[in-house]
């Protein structure tokens, strides 16, 4: 007797993979200076995967976009052309030029083709929550043992591997995560045991979040989760809350993590006009800036890259010379305030409303593609989920572009959420 054996079908790794993998690169640790500026590893390896991601459509065959994924993610490219012409030199328009469409047009169009269907992205997602609890572990470890960054003459601030000249980062990463595992959770089709994980996440990702100090993150995550409650429902949203208040009980009130410091800094939020803070001071005068470029060129604004050489010009005496950062591994050096801290007034500052209704043209018309998907899939439930996180991503990102700017090694992430975002609002709510 014989046995013919049939021979093995191949592993076929799913395409979004690749998307991942830069997720992955952001969770290995940075050598000191790394965060300055500059292209990154997870930089490097978003461009693989442009660049596989056109490889696969080549030898597909098909049409890679549909015509509205090409409006939508085109628009921007308009007005960054135009800005482009307008920098001081060649070199700084060609490199603003580059890191605009990295973050907003390629990328985004890479992992809208490499996610097949929703499976893929609810693997996108927990690739999120997985990095979320990654670098919020580093945070809470600095936190405890005092390695973190200076804040308050003491390196207690939770900044995880991207150390202290961004100390957006961590926040930015753990906020992103915290979204997509509290939509994950008010799925209502997915199995009861990825739900239960996917909360129980959210809930430990609210730590990391606080120790990180950052108030633009927290305000960002607050205005965000309520919207996705609201979006799931009222009585999943009241059982979420609770769960939320008692959380936050038992951290604060019951351990006493970081109390006095967390207070004080949750009270600065309503200081902002009555007893600003010199970083509260910094970013007026910086914004106050940016708008008067705007004022003076307000087609096209002063060029991409341009803010810096127009900042002295146009800034009061308020003005600092720089923010002071320290700890977590690097020594103590001044960092220059280049940019507004505000995505909307940076492109309005460096391109005009030419660029500003372009770029903002283009999320709101992801916004409103994406509640259009949420609004198909509310009553049966199938894909609630994605639908959560894809909108809970968006409006995430454009509160928080109200308090920061794109730089820095966590700017890809920013390029791989659109790319979520891209996928469930113009492909996944069909």
């Amino acid at each position: 007797m014989s046995f013919a054996l049939s021979p093995a079908r191949p592993l076929r790794l799913p395409p979004v993979l690749a998307a991942v993998a830069v997720l992955a690169v952001l969770a290995l640790p940075l050598a000191p200076g790394g965060a300055e500026g500059g292209a990154g590893p997870a930089d490097a390896v978003s461009a693989l995967v442009v660049l596989y991601a056109a490889l696969r459509a080549v030898r597909e065959r098909r049409r890679p976009l549909s015509a509205t994924a090409v409006v939508v993610l085109g628009m921007p490219v308009v007005g960054l052309a135009v800005a482009a012409m307008g920098a001081a030199s060649p070199g700084a328009g060609l490199t603003g030029l580059g890191r605009y469409l990295q973050v907003f047009v390629l990328v985004p169009a890479a992992v809208l083709l490499l996610v097949r269907d929703r499976a893929d992205f609810r693997l996108l997602a927990w690739s999120f929550v997985g990095l979320a609890g990654w670098q919020g572990a580093v945070g809470v470890h600095q936190y405890v043992t005092g390695t973190g960054a200076s804040y308050q003459g003491e390196e207690i601030r939770a900044v995880g591997t991207f150390g202290p000249q961004d100390v957006m980062g961590m926040a930015t990463v753990v906020a992103f995560g915290l979204v997509c595992a509290l939509g994950l959770a008010l799925g209502r089709t997915t199995p009861v045991r990825h739900r239960v994980v996917a909360g129980a996440c959210a809930l430990g990702l609210l730590l990391p979040l606080a120790l990180s100090f950052s108030r633009g993150a927290w305000i960002a995550t607050v205005l965000t989760c309520g919207a996705q409650l609201a979006l799931a429902g009222l009585r999943r949203a009241l059982k979420v809350v609770a769960a939320a208040v008692a959380a936050g009980v038992v951290l604060v009130g019951g351990l006493g993590v970081g109390t006095a410091m967390l207070q004080e800094r949750i009270n600065s939020i309503g200081q902002v006009t009555d007893a600003p803070d010199q970083s509260v001071i910094d970013r007026y005068t910086l914004w106050a800036a940016a708008t008067g470029m705007w004022r003076e060129h307000p087609v096209t604004g002063v060029g991409l890259k341009n803010f810096p050489a127009y900042r002295d010009g146009h800034a009061s005496l308020a003005l600092s010379s720089g923010s002071d950062t320290e700890g977590a591994g690097a020594a103590y050096r001044k960092q220059p305030l280049l940019s507004p801290h505000n995505m909307y007034l940076l492109v309005l500052s460096e391109q005009g409303l030419l660029g500003l209704l372009a770029l903002a043209g283009s999320w709101l018309a992801l916004l409103v593609c994406g509640l259009r998907g949420w609004w198909r899939v509310r009553r049966d439930g199938r894909g609630l989920d994605c639908a959560l996180v894809g909108c809970g991503l968006l409006v995430w990102q454009l509160v928080d572009f109200a308090y920061a700017d794109i730089g820095g090694p966590s700017t890809v992430l920013t390029a791989v959420v659109f790319g979520a975002v891209a996928w469930w609002a113009l492909v996944g709510a069909a």
